[in-house]
């Protein structure tokens, strides 16, 4: 049997890898891994196989179209007054008993927001006049230093405009009644308010 100075037999690398050969290979092909770091139980080899991403993550996209032009929708998202009526026009300030504290909405990028008599708070993150609005929103329900992001693109369509809207970042499970309230507090108001 010839022998190689470190002690690999040169007839075994000749039919292929052995099979601890292909372990260290495959190992040292995922990160640097070592056959001992493949030992079951071991936490460096499984510490980071998820690398924390959520796999089921919850969103909301939904596409309101109105028969109005890009900035009066937009006038409808930003200005206070304007805000108020949507949310007169929802019902929902006397359906849940949320007092009668009036829209404050900033039209500067960082500036907070407070809707629906401060159940609906946030941060506006982006506002692109006309274009698109993204915000930190987040309701009073949640967790103290939660907050999602919610996205309004004004797309013109023909005489009227399309909001192409998604919501990320909320909590797991919030999904089906964050969705039926754009729809009941945002869209369906904003389109009687612009009509």
């Amino acid at each position: 049997m010839t022998m190689m100075s470190d002690g690999t037999n040169l007839a075994a690398l000749a039919k292929g890898p052995t099979r601890r050969q292909a372990i260290v290979g495959v190992a040292m092909a995922f990160g640097g891994l070592t056959l001992g770091d493949l030992a079951l139980g071991s936490t460096k080899a499984w510490a980071g196989s998820d690398d924390g991403i959520s796999h089921t993550a919850e969103s909301i996209h939904q596409e309101a179209v109105f028969k109005a032009s890009r900035k009066r929708v937009y006038e409808a998202l930003t200005d206070s007054k304007q805000f108020d009526k949507v949310i007169q026009l929802s019902g929902v300030m006397q359906a849940m008993h949320l007092g009668d504290k009036p829209a404050e909405i900033s039209r500067e990028v960082g500036g907070a927001f407070t809707l629906f008599g401060g159940y609906i708070t946030g941060r506006q993150v982006e506002l692109l006049p006309n274009e698109r609005i993204v915000q930190a929103w987040r309701t009073g329900r949640w967790a103290p230093g939660v907050y999602s992001i919610a996205k309004f693109e004004l797309v013109e369509q023909g005489s009227g405009t399309k909001i192409v809207f998604d919501h990320t970042g909320f909590p797991k499970g919030e999904a089906e009644v964050l969705a039926s309230g754009w729809k009941a507090h945002y869209w369906e108001p904003i389109e009687k308010l612009l009509a």
